[in-house]
Order: structure tokens, then C-alpha cells, then sequence
């Protein structure tokens, strides 16, 4: 993982006593900038290019009112659009904070400031920046990433891309596992693209999809008047594939009487077409499938175990998002932003958004987040996309209910924290205390406490 740029924050409050106390909130792994009107705002944002902002709304000339606040606001977004401003009301002000929400903050903070809080609410704004920059490098490196679509930060995502870099080259035929939405044919086309037979094709088929009285023709092709309907000679998926890759999705669900035609296949790399007679090479490579467990189907009689072992040369087995710690924000940063850009908009997740986001158990997995996402993209109002967006606000995800205890609440967050941030940084205990903002004996002291072991 790349090092991580440094944290610069910019504070602009113009109560001098208020503006040290917050400044104090912060260790040394935040660069603080200091800031009392709308003039030296700009001129220290412009200067230090901050990636959060605390802003008091109340400012000079006008300290009772929120004008200038909105102005500097504005003027932020249209300086630098991915800066997390943070915005500081008044306990009574809660209007103007929905206000700055829907014009692009990315959350708001009530005074009194209580430090422990605060720091949590702008280490949760450097996290999000963080996550969104990531995004943008994987995505300027566009055709030079040898896993090409795939968006992910976590270690088991990181271990699978490692082998698959391993199994590309081979010829060896490859199992993938998964359950529904994980991502299986993108993973497949990574092998492909890996492969030496890059330049050749790629042709998939899903045996779940297709009726079974016309799978074996759309594997295998068929010659003229094979059967009612064939008016002429047609290639199948397995001859188009020659030179290339065949990937067999949802094998799981391919009809017993294919699955001894599939095995002879891939035993002789010959193929004969429905109502032929004629044996036919083919070059190719094979790529399968699955949502479903095929040592149970075995079991149980539906799956061939010859097959099985044919086709699992290697196995590679995907997670689903919900074991995958950091890699939910980066996925649907990734997804918003292209949502964004084909509705011609400006659209960033607001705090409850990624609160839910990371929360959710995620059932369908990456295409249930794109769904999600898109729909959202589609539904907000102004350029925040909030919870309710997502439709995930209200729903149950099935964990238990936060404590309302503000020291189990915290305990609870750092605990989390730790794990993620772990995962993320592959157990590298100097990386994971950088992106903690803490010091490593303070991390170790923490994981002693919480019984996080690396």
C-alpha cells in the first residue's frame, strides 16, 4: 500500500479562544491551519490545499448570522470539490447545519466542542478523503491494472489478486467459488486478460440462464436439421472460444447428461455438434463457476465427481463484501462516481450514507451495493447522497442495536477501527497506527485492551 499523505486540516473559527481549544483537539499527525473570516479562509485553503475543514458558519462581518459561512462554503466546493467541510453550529442552529448538508458539507458538529468528539468526526471526514483518493489513483492507472474493474484495498481481496497473478499465465482450468454477486465473471475475465491468450476471445455462458433442451446446442453448436427449429449450421460457445477463454458460469446448475459431454471435453479438447458427426480440436482454456457447494451436490448425486475434479485444477474462492473490511466505501466511492458523471452531477457520500454503507451485511454483495448506489445516485436531492438514499437507514442489518453508553460506544468504535485498519494494512502494525493517527506503543496498548491480536 501506498504511504499516506499527510493530514492537513483547516479550522476556521473566529472566536480566538474556541479556535486554540479546537486546535488542541489534534495530535501532530494533523497539519492544523488556523483561519477567523472569509479572506484568510481562502488564502489558507489556497496555501495548504486541506483535505477537511471545520467551518464555524457565524463569521465576521456578520457573526450572528450564517452568510458568510454559506459563501465560504460555496467557495470551497468550487476551489477544490472533494474537500470535507465539516460545519460547527450552534445547538439552536440545526437549520442552518441541514442547510450546509444540502449544499455539500459533508457533516456538521454542535458547540459545545468536546474533544474526544470532535476528533471522531474529523478523523471519520481524513478516513472518507483517504478512501475517495485511493479510488481515484486506482482509477487513473485505467488499463495498466493487470485485475482490471476490480476495486478493492482488503487483505482478502489483496491474497486472491496475488493468486490470481500466480494462475493467469497457466493453462490449468480454474474453479471460481462465490456466492451471488461477489464478483465471479470479472474475476474470470482478470484471468483471461492475464493470460497468453489475451489477444484471442472470451465467450461466457450461463448454464443457470438457458433452458436445458438448448444448452447443449449453445455449448456445442448444431448442424442443419439436428432438430425442429435448426434451419442451419451454427458454432457453439466452446468453438467460438478457440484460441481464447470459455468461461462456464453456474456450472452448478448444468444438467447431469451435459455434464459427461463437458467431462469429455475437457479431457480430449474435442467436441462434436448436436446431429454431427464430426470430431472437431479445440484449443481453449476453461474458466467455472459457482454459487452453490459441489462436494454437497456430489454427495447428493446432482454434480459428477470426476467433473468436479476436473474442472478445480485450482480453486479460487471470493469473499463476500461483508468479510471484505475497508473494501465497501472504496467499491461504492467508485460506483457514485461514475453514477455522477453519466447524470452529468457532483455526488460524494454524506456520514450516515457511509455509516450505513460500512454497517450493512450486504446479502447480495456487489451487485446488491451497485443497485443500492445507482438508485441513490438517481433519488438524492443536492450533491450529498444520505442513508435514506440507499435505502438503508431504516432497515434492520441484523446487528445489535449500538449501546447508548457513550464509553461503550467509543470502546465499540476503536475496537472496529483497529480491526479494520489491521486488515487494511495486512497486520503491519507502523501502517495501521499511521492510519489510526495514534502511536504504535498506543496501538499496542489498545489491542491489549480490546484483545485484538495481529
Amino acid at each position: 500500500m501506498k504511504s499516506r499523505a499527510k493530514r492537513r486540516l483547516l479550522i476556521v473559527e473566529d472566536d480566538t479562544g474556541l479556535q486554540t481549544q479546537m486546535r488542541w483537539c489534534f495530535d501532530d499527525s494533523i497539519e492544523v491551519a488556523l483561519a477567523d473570516d472569509r479572506s484568510s479562509a481562502i488564502a489558507a485553503f489556497r496555501r495548504h490545499q486541506p483535505q477537511v475543514v471545520t467551518l464555524d458558519l457565524g463569521l465576521p462581518p456578520n457573526p450572528g448570522g450564517a452568510t458568510v459561512g454559506f459563501e465560504i462554503l460555496q467557495e470551497l466546493h468550487e476551489l477544490a470539490p472533494d474537500t470535507h467541510v465539516i460545519v460547527i453550529t450552534g445547538r439552536e442552529e440545526r437549520e442552518h447545519a441541514l442547510k450546509a448538508i444540502a449544499q455539500g458539507a459533508f457533516d456538521y458538529y454542535p458547540k459545545p466542542i468536546d474533544a474526544d468528539t470532535l476528533n471522531f468526526v474529523v478523523e471519520r471526514a481524513f478516513r472518507i478523503a483517504e478512501l475517495e483518493a485511493e479510488n481515484a489513483r486506482l482509477q487513473t492507472q485505467g488499463e495498466r491494472s493487470p485485475l482490471e474493474g476490480v476495486i478493492a484495498a482488503s487483505e482478502p481481496m489483496l491474497r486472491i489478486g496475488r493468486m490470481v497473478e500466480k494462475v493467469a499465465p497457466t493453462e490449468v482450468t480454474t474453479l471460481i467459488l462465490g456466492e451471488t454477486g461477489t464478483g465471479k465473471e470479472l474475476l474470470a475475465r482478470a484471468l483471461h486478460t492475464m493470460s497468453q491468450r489475451s489477444g484471442g476471445p472470451f465467450q461466457a455462458i450461463n448454464c443457470a440462464a438457458i433452458p436445458e433442451n438448448l444448452l447443449e446446442s449453445e455449448l456445442f453448436g448444431h448442424e442443419k436439421g439436428a432438430f425442429t427449429g435448426a434451419a442451419g449450421q451454427k458454432k457453439g460457445k466452446i468453438e467460438h472460444a478457440n484460441k481464447g477463454t470459455l468461461f462456464l458460469d453456474e456450472i452448478g446448475d448444468m444438467p447431469l447428461a451435459l455434464q459427461a459431454k463437458i467431462l469429455r471435453f475437457l479431457q480430449e479438447r474435442v467436441i462434436e455438434r448436436v446431429g454431427g458427426r464430426e470430431s472437431i480440436a479445440v484449443d481453449v482454456r476453461v474458466v467455472c463457476a459457482t454459487h452453490r457447494d459441489l462436494k454437497g451436490m456430489i454427495k447428493d448425486g446432482p454434480f459428477r465427481e470426476d467433473l468436479y475434479y476436473r474442472v478445480r485444477e485450482v480453486s479460487l474462492e471470493l469473499p463476500p463484501l461483508r468479510e471484505r473490511p475497508g473494501d465497501v466505501v472504496l467499491i461504492a466511492t467508485a460506483i457514485l462516481q461514475r453514477a455522477a458523471a453519466e447524470l452529468g452531477r457532483s455526488l460524494k457520500f454524506s456520514a450516515d450514507a457511509t455509516a450505513a454503507l460500512e454497517t450493512w451485511h450486504w446479502p447480495g454483495n456487489v451487485r446488491e451495493l451497485e443497485n443500492r448506489v445507482k438508485r441513490a445516485a438517481i433519488m438524492s436531492d443536492g450533491k450529498l447522497v444520505h442513508g435514506s438514499d440507499l435505502e438503508l437507514e431504516t432497515e434492520n442489518n441484523g446487528e445489535e442495536a449500538m449501546p447508548l453508553n457513550l464509553r461503550e460506544v467509543r470502546e465499540q468504535a476503536e475496537k472496529e477501527a483497529i480491526q479494520r485498519a489491521l486488515g487494511m494494512t495486512q497486520d503491519n502494525i507502523a501502517k495501521a497506527s499511521r492510519l489510526l493517527g495514534v502511536t504504535r506503543p498506543t496501538l499496542y496498548n489498545l489491542m491489549n485492551k480490546y484483545g485484538v491480536n495481529a
